[in-house]
C-alpha cells in the first residue's frame, strides 16, 4: 500500500500583543460603556458596544470599500465587492420587514431613507472620488485611525471639516431638483422589496464575478484560516465574508436598539460644528443646525448621539483588535504628496456625504438594506466618483492605474 503523506499547513507566526495599547483600548472600552449608561442610559451603552464589535469586524476583515472597488478596477478581482454584496443582502432580509412593521417592542423603527435628487447623484460622485485619494470610505476611515495610521489620522480631520461645509452648503442643494424618498417596502411591498433587491445585488456580484473570470480564467477564492485553533478570532486576520455577515447582523441590531440604521457621518459634521462653536463660529444661526434633528444634536452631550458613540466605539474597537494582533500603529513614513492626498480626500468626503445623505455604510449599506432607491443612484454615481479617484492617486505618488 502506498504511503500518503499529508502537508502540515504554514501558519503565521503568533504575533505578540501591543500591551500598552491594548490596556488603553480595553480600558475606554469598557470605561466608555459605564460612563455612557450611567450619564445616558443602558441602551446608549450597548450601542457604544456594537460600535466596538463593528471596528473590530472591519479591522480583522480589512473590509473596507475603498480597497475592494480599487481591486475591481485595477486588478479585475471581486471577491470584496461580492462579500459586500452578500452583507447588504443579508442586512436587507432582516430590515426591509422590520421597516414596514414600523416598530418593534415599543420602539419605534426609521430606515435610511432620503430624497433621490442632484444632491444625492453630484455628492456621492464627489464622495467616491475622495475616498480614493482619503484612502479610506466612512468606516473605513475610523477602523484604520483605530489601528493607529497616522495618514488616516490627517484623512478623518479633514472629513470633519468637508462635514461642517457640507451643512452650510446643503439647503442650497437641496433645492435642486429632486424626487422625494422612495421606499421600496412601501411601494411596492415587503416580498417584492426584498426580491427586487437580492436579485440587484446579486446581478453586480455576478458581473463582478464574469469580469474577473474574464480577466483570469478564474474566481479569488476566501483563503483559509491563517492561524491554527480559533486563535484567528482574536488576532486575525478573518475572512471578509464573515466579517461581512457579522456587521449585517450588527446593523439590524442597530436599527432595533436606536431605532435607525448604522450610520457613520453625522457624527464627524456634529463634531465639526462643536468645535468651530468653540471657537466662535456660530453654527447654531445656520439652516441645517436649525432643523430639529441637528438642532437637538448640537445642543446635548455627544455621548447622546448614537452616531457618535458608535463611532468612538469603532475606533477604540480597532484598536484593541489591531493590539492584539500585534498591529497597532505599524511605522510607516507618509510623502508629503500623500498627506495632501489624505486632506483633500477628506474634505471632499465631508462635503460628498452632507450632500448625499450618508456615506458608504448611511447610504449604501443601510440605504439600500433599508428598501430606500437613493442607495442605488448613490451605489452608481460614488462608484464613477471613485473610478475618477483611482486614475488620479497616481499623481500623489499613490497606487492606481499605471501611467503609460
Amino acid at each position: 500500500m502506498a504511503d500518503i503523506s499529508f502537508e502540515r499547513p504554514t501558519y503565521l507566526p503568533r504575533p505578540t500583543a501591543d500591551r500598552a495599547p491594548m490596556l488603553v483600548a480595553g480600558g475606554a472600552l469598557v470605561l466608555g460603556f459605564l460612563a455612557i449608561a450611567a450619564l445616558i442610559d443602558l441602551r446608549q451603552a450597548t450601542l457604544f458596544v456594537i460600535g466596538g464589535l463593528l471596528g473590530a469586524a472591519l479591522y480583522h476583515g480589512s473590509f473596507g470599500f475603498t480597497g475592494g472597488w480599487r481591486r475591481m478596477v485595477v486588478e479585475r478581482r471581486g471577491r470584496a465587492m461580492r462579500a459586500q454584496m452578500l452583507m447588504i443582502g443579508v442586512a436587507a432580509l432582516g430590515m426591509i420587514p422590520l421597516l414596514a412593521a414600523g416598530s418593534l417592542g415599543g420602539q419605534a423603527l426609521v430606515g435610511a431613507m432620503a430624497p433621490v435628487g442632484v444632491s444625492v447623484l453630484i455628492g456621492a460622485a464627489i464622495f467616491g472620488l475622495g475616498m480614493q485619494l482619503g484612502g479610506g470610505c466612512g468606516s473605513g476611515t475610523l477602523f484604520t485611525v483605530g489601528g493607529g495610521s497616522s495618514r488616516m489620522l490627517v484623512t478623518l480631520i479633514f472629513f470633519i471639516v468637508g462635514a461642517v461645509i457640507g451643512t452650510a452648503h446643503l439647503p442650497w442643494w437641496l433645492g435642486l431638483p429632486s424626487l422625494p424618498a422612495i421606499d421600496l417596502g412601501r411601494e411596492f411591498g415587503v416580498g417584492t422589496a426584498v426580491l427586487a433587491t437580492l436579485v440587484a445585488l446579486g446581478l453586480v456580484a455576478l458581473a463582478t464575478a464574469l469580469i474577473e473570470r474574464r480577466a483570469h480564467g478564474n474566481l479569488e477564492v476566501e483563503p483559509g484560516p491563517s492561524r491554527p485553533g480559533w486563535s484567528w478570532v482574536l488576532r486575525g486576520p478573518w475572512p471578509l465574508v464573515g466579517a461581512g455577515l457579522l456587521m449585517a447582523v450588527l446593523n439590524i441590531a442597530t436599527l432595533l436598539l436606536a431605532g435607525h440604521p448604522w450610520s457613520v457621518t453625522f457624527g464627524f459634521g456634529l463634531w465639526g460644528a462643536k468645535a468651530a462653536q468653540s471657537v466662535g463660529i456660530p453654527v447654531e444661526s445656520w439652516e441645517f443646525w436649525n432643523w430639529p434633528g441637528p438642532q437637538a444634536a448640537l445642543s446635548s452631550s455627544v455621548l447622546a448621539d448614537v452616531t457618535s458613540v458608535m463611532n468612538f466605539g469603532i475606533i477604540l474597537g480597532a484598536a484593541l483588535a489591531a493590539s492584539i494582533a500585534g498591529k497597532f500603529a505599524p511605522k510607516v513614513k507618509v510623502p508629503l504628496a500623500s498627506m495632501l492626498a489624505a486632506a483633500i480626500g477628506g474634505i471632499l468626503m465631508g462635503y460628498g456625504a452632507r450632500l448625499s445623505f450618508g456615506c458608504n455604510i448611511g447610504a449604501l449599506f443601510s440605504g439600500i438594506a433599508s428598501g430606500s432607491l437613493h442607495g442605488w443612484l448613490w451605489f452608481a454615481a460614488a462608484f464613477v466618483g471613485s473610478l475618477a479617484g483611482v486614475w488620479l492617486r497616481p499623481v500623489f505618488g499613490l497606487d492606481g492605474f499605471a501611467r503609460k
